[in-house]
């Protein structure tokens, strides 16, 4: 599983909960991106998740499930995204949900198919912020340190940069770029068209493309090529 996701450098990001054309939906899964993930922060059910992939599993590329809710792990995704959120202190988002998960589900968990994202959330406006009480006021050094101890320490495979709806800090993304090894270095959030793609593309191995769908499915489009065409830039 963990390389699979070497091959990433764009992903798409889909929401259950908000609402996607057929057309649009075929333009993204054609348009050559590398996977979907789905997932949100809100509004996320089994019923609207599983309704996605019913209709993603029509095109052939992997689909990914981002588990953000218990209640919305749906069976038949290629891979099963865990998020664990590093800059909370609040550690039910660190390892309470994924305990009463394990104590739940027990045999049933598809173990080989599970990755852990070692999330760093540094938009304090958003969602995902206000649910996880993610201290996202930190210094380039500070979300640095958070993925060394994710990649170093934890050797997750994933860390994840969540600015979510507002475009990152690219100093921070940098400095988070030179402390990470092992793992692959996800970047989300703000990204509204090529000129953000290729900035975030240049420091991080994947960069996830989600609300610009939801606003102007072709700008979303003319991301993958602008994220598959830079060049990572090799820092030393």
């Amino acid at each position: 599983m963990r390389q699979m996701i070497k091959s990433w450098r764009h992903v798409f990001k889909l929401d259950p909960d908000r609402e996607l054309g057929e057309a649009e939906l075929e333009a993204i899964c054609l348009s050559g991106t590398d996977a979907v993930l789905v997932g949100g922060s809100t509004g996320v059910t089994y019923q609207n998740t599983a309704a996605l992939l019913s209709r993603v599993r029509r095109y052939e590329l992997p689909c990914a499930l981002e588990v953000s809710d218990l209640e919305a792990a749906v069976p038949g995704f290629d891979l099963y995204l865990i998020p664990m959120v590093l800059n909370t202190s609040d550690t039910a988002w660190l390892h309470g949900h994924h305990r009463r998960a394990i104590e739940r589900y027990g045999s049933l968990i598809p173990w080989e198919l599970l990755l852990t994202e070692g999330y760093i959330v540094l938009n304090g406006d958003s969602s995902v912020a206000r649910l996880t009480g993610a201290d996202s006021s930190l210094s380039g050094e500070a979300a640095a340190a958070y993925a060394q101890i994710a990649d170093k320490l934890m050797s997750l495979p994933i860390v994840y940069l969540e600015y979510s709806g507002a475009f990152g800090d690219m100093e921070t993304v940098r400095t988070v770029r030179e402390m990470v090894e092992i793992s692959q270095l996800f970047y989300g959030g703000g990204i509204t068209g090529e000129p953000e793609a290729e900035q975030a593309a240049a420091l991080c191995d994947t960069v996830v493309v989600g609300n610009i769908i939801y606003r102007d499915v072709q700008a979303a489009l003319l991301t993958v090529q602008a994220v598959k065409n830079t060049p990572q830039i090799r820092l030393e």
